[in-house]
């Protein structure tokens, strides 16, 4: 009788412990949350059937708004492939984790978050794309299974379907935890097939972190076969300004020069009669393979029972130009460029059909899985968890006016400076280094095209020098006082059309007729 009451007693007890522990968000590990993170390089935000487009398909990314949130405000600190994945994988902006171009290693002591996962007792996998360090698909720490490529990869083993062969193509297949494994099919559809294989072939009771990183779609855009020609008719969306409209609206020198370059409008990766708009259509019908991808996900952890407990996210890893600002690609800090979408969707932890518009970077990923999978933080973040605001659909809890962003310049591609900015709000302030311009300022909410530059109207200075001040404490606060410098590396592209825009004049207000500063 002894022994039955104390066996009572610890049982009552463990039971209440663990009701408290559940409170306090300490559930038992069977109970803690799976995670599938979808990435998509050069995905821009306004590029989803739920954003509203015109003509784009995606039933599945958009299904993922509909049964979770969708994230209207998230943005890139650094709109750059690598950088971009670096400050997703370790919380950081990119002067700390100082990856700022495609072709350099990481520094071999940076922590990724999925290595704090491990630690919790998680399975980790990472498919697809790695794209740090150049041409490496070597494992790396924090995974436990291993799918990964070389560079760029290819869209096809036999590249078929593109134009022209982007630099850090590779056609040598796949890493398979360590194994040399050729590619079969269109790459898209083949990291699916491996991320589905993983799931179904694990036999660990743990909860699992599986990272899906897609090819798709970068540059040069090749969609599957059963999608070429699909929007072959469609109108683009996207306005390419004339030289006139870009020098009236007071654009930088650099962003009308830009216009004839490799990532201009006028000279696109070099080619002679570049259309942003045959480009744009060949982008769309690309994303519909990864829309069936996350379909086939979701429909997988369905079937299996998994689905209702797995955060799902899926995000672009930055955003893409179309002829906004007379550009194509990336880099700047404009809308087109460093937005991106967010999708997250986790049953009874997320609401359904929330529109989450609190501001959200991609250096708030790492803490934000780590927190909802009751996961140590890494010790050295520039990011904040917004996972108790997003499953409390209160954005007033993230208390965040604005986000740094920064790019450095690349030798590579000489047409876009180092630039830092001021991005999230109502006001962008953007501070060119280096070179001699003009700033930018910009009022989102009367010229959200971004392209009515007010740096030199006198009613804005006192906003400008606050601005300074802002963007000046967010680069201290954050240790951002050095520029990395990096050797060379990679092909260089500083080539202009001899037919296409002449080169910018500088700005009228640089023309001073004596030392008073009087205006010429």
């Amino acid at each position: 009788m002894i022994f039955q009451s104390a066996r009572f007693y610890v049982l009552f007890m463990l039971l209440t412990w663990l009701g408290f522990a559940s409170c306090r968000g300490l559930v038992a590990e069977d109970d803690r949350l799976n995670v599938v993170f979808v990435l998509c390089d050069d995905h821009r935000f306004d590029c989803l059937g739920a954003a509203g487009h015109p003509f784009l398909e995606t039933p599945n990314i958009d299904a993922l708004a509909t049964r979770g949130a969708m994230l209207t405000h998230t943005y890139v600190t650094t709109s750059l492939c690598s950088p971009s994945r670096a400050s997703i994988l370790t919380g950081q902006y990119a002067h700390n984790h100082r990856v700022v171009d495609n072709y350099h290693p990481v520094d071999p002591g940076l922590v990724f978050f999925p290595q704090q996962m491990q630690k919790s007792g998680y399975e980790t996998a990472f498919i697809g794309k790695w794209h740090m360090g150049g041409d490496v698909d070597d494992r790396q720490r924090g995974f436990d299974h291993w799918v990964a490529f070389k560079g760029q990869g290819t869209y096809w083993p036999d590249g078929h379907g593109t134009t022209r062969e982007v630099p850090q193509t590779t056609y040598d297949g796949f890493n398979v935890n360590g194994k040399r494994v050729p590619q079969k099919g269109y790459i898209t559809d083949e990291l699916t097939d491996y991320a589905i294989d993983w799931l179904d072939k694990r036999e660990s009771a743990k909860p699992f972190f599986m990272y899906v990183s897609h090819k798709a779609v970068h540059a040069d855009f090749v969609p599957a076969d059963r999608h070429r020609g699909r929007y072959e008719d469609a109108e683009l969306p996207i306005r390419t300004p004339t030289v006139d409209e870009m020098k009236q609206g007071n654009l930088p020198m650099w962003v009308r020069n830009q216009r004839n370059s490799r990532h201009g409008a006028d000279f696109g990766y070099n080619i002679e009669n570049f259309s942003p708009e045959v480009y744009y259509r060949r982008y769309c019908e690309s994303l519909l393979a990864v829309d069936d991808s996350v379909g086939r996900l979701t429909k997988y952890l369905s079937d299996q029972k998994l689905l209702d407990n797995t955060l799902f996210i899926y995000m672009g890893d930055n955003g893409f130009q179309f002829g906004d600002h007379g550009l194509i690609d990336k880099r700047t800090a404009y809308e087109a460029s460093a937005k991106v979408p967010l999708l997250m969707m986790a049953k009874g932890k997320i609401p359904a059909g929330l529109r989450f518009e609190g501001l959200v970077g991609n250096i708030d990923l790492a803490p934000t899985i780590l927190h909802a999978t009751s996961s140590n933080p890494i010790a050295n973040v520039d990011g904040q968890s917004f996972w108790s605001a997003l499953c409390a659909a209160d954005p007033t809890q993230l208390k965040r006016p604005d986000l740094l962003y920064e790019y450095y310049w690349e030798r590579n591609y000489p047409h876009t400076p180092t630039l830092h900015a001021i991005i999230g709000g109502r006001w962008k302030y953007i501070r060119c280094h280096g070179i001699w311009d003009r700033d930018e300022l910009y009022d989102l909410e009367q010229d959200p095209e971004e392209m009515n530059n007010l740096i030199d109207r006198p009613e804005h200075a006192e906003r400008i020098v606050s601005l300074n001040q802002r963007l000046w404490e967010l680069l201290f606060n954050s240790n951002g006082r050095e520029v990395p410098l990096l050797e060379d590396r990679g092909p260089r592209f500083p080539w202009r059309h001899p037919a296409e825009a002449d080169q910018a004049k500088f700005p009228k207000e640089y023309f001073r007729r004596n030392e008073y500063g009087t205006s010429k």
